[in-house]
């Protein structure tokens, strides 16, 4: 573990190898799970306010289940989620294919909306952790859908931080990704 601007940051994020390679995994991410993705408070607003702009590109379940359970669920360890479709993929998702999507990302590309995907998708596989004296984690998550991305990254050679670049600088700031950059040069001329 390193710290970076009071943020707790697994050096597993500056090492693993790994690249999603959806043509492998078909966006797995968003059908399994034992819950919903995380979202941040703000983000719940964004999904509402944003719906009808990205709502087009959902499975006729997945607007269902938003009619029903609203924009977001509180799980068991009452945090925020996203809303599943029947205890499996996000009500976000829709398929291209046989590979799962999320409706949201596909708006934003077309220029629909200005809500990219709630962060905690966009920074996968890095999960953040609030802590009691306001710092946050960011931790390396491990699933074994994920292998493909890890064969991938290995193959190309580019660590986790670097595939996931934009999605940091959007939560953490430009200057806090380029302290990674130097974490990260620095571990590796210590091997």
């Amino acid at each position: 573990m390193i710290e970076i601007d009071g943020k707790i940051i697994s050096t597993d994020i500056l090492t693993t190898k790994f690249c999603c390679d959806i043509t492998k995994c078909k966006g797995i991410c968003c059908v399994e799970g034992n819950a919903g993705a995380p979202l941040e408070i703000e983000e719940v607003d964004i999904l509402e306010s944003q719906y009808n702009n990205y709502s087009e590109y959902m499975t006729q379940e997945g607007r269902d289940v938003i009619a029903k359970e609203g924009f977001m669920i509180v799980d068991l360890d009452g945090d925020y989620t996203t809303p599943l479709i029947n205890d499996s993929e996000c009500a976000f998702s829709f398929k291209e294919g046989d590979i799962t999507l999320c409706a949201i990302e596909k708006a934003y590309k077309e220029g629909k909306t200005g809500f990219y995907k709630p962060i905690s998708c966009h920074l996968y596989p890095i999960r953040l952790a609030n802590f009691s004296n306001g710092s946050t984690g960011l931790n390396y998550h491990r699933w074994g859908v994920c292998s493909s991305a890890l064969e991938n990254g290995a193959k190309i050679g580019v660590p986790m931080y670097r595939v996931l670049e934009a999605p940091i600088t959007r939560r953490f700031g430009t200057d806090f990704y380029k302290a990674l950059e130097i974490a990260a040069k620095f571990m590796e001329e210590q091997k």
